[in-house]
């Protein structure tokens, strides 16, 4: 699976968010700091609830927002669905779930399989799922850090993108040691975005080429 970049217009970016949104706005940061060098553009962003400061901090930048909630929905097969006719009706090329804390399903993937890039605070194939962190703790684990990965049908199981190191130091609990992570996550995922907006990337099995 290939996709390379375009040299005609930046990149257009979908942002998923559930939460307060710091990685959202790690990318708009770094895309206002050099908007033509950066080699990509959020068009959109959405969420799956709409009380969330990932949201405010979309309008605040002027972007258009949706959200798409589970339970208006019959079904989760039908929820995932709707989430993919709402990302695709802005065409992006690559969508970021930046702290979304949903599963996507089928349907989701059969449009943005291999475009798809995720975050998660553990060193994969380490100490996946929703207590990355703690579960690193509590293994003993001497070092961990974050991973950003494409998704695919399981969890925290897509190719591996880009890692960052994250020391586990004795006097760390959950709190302490998952905010160090999320100062390297943030770097990593505006690093890794801009990437492979600018320089393209394919998928070989589980073996991500960036601008090769």
């Amino acid at each position: 699976m290939a996709s390379p970049p375009s040299s005609a217009r930046p990149a257009r970016i979908v942002v998923l968010v559930s939460g307060s949104g710091t990685n959202l706005q790690a990318l708009l940061d770094a895309i206002a700091a050099d908007p033509d060098g950066f080699g990509a553009r959020i068009v959109a962003v959405g969420a799956d609830r709409d009380d969330i400061t990932g949201l405010e901090r979309a309008t605040r930048a002027g972007l258009p927002t949706f959200v798409c909630k589970v339970t208006d929905y019959g079904s989760r097969a039908e929820w995932d669905a709707a989430l993919a006719e709402a990302v695709s009706a802005y065409e992006p090329d690559l969508v970021v779930s930046a702290g979304f804390m949903k599963i996507v399903g089928q349907e989701f993937l059969a449009r943005f399989g291999g475009r798809t890039v995720n975050t998660h605070p553990a060193l994969l194939p380490s100490f996946p799922g929703a207590h990355g962190v703690r579960d690193a703790l509590a293994y003993g684990a001497k070092v961990t850090g974050c991973t950003v990965h494409f998704v695919d049908d399981g969890v925290d199981t897509g190719p591996i993108i880009a890692q960052g190191v994250v020391e586990v130091r004795d006097e760390d609990d959950e709190a302490a040691l998952h905010e160090r992570i999320k100062e390297v996550e943030r770097t990593l995922l505006v690093e890794v975005v801009g990437r492979l907006a600018r320089d393209g990337y394919r998928i070989e099995g589980r073996k991500v080429h960036v601008g090769e």
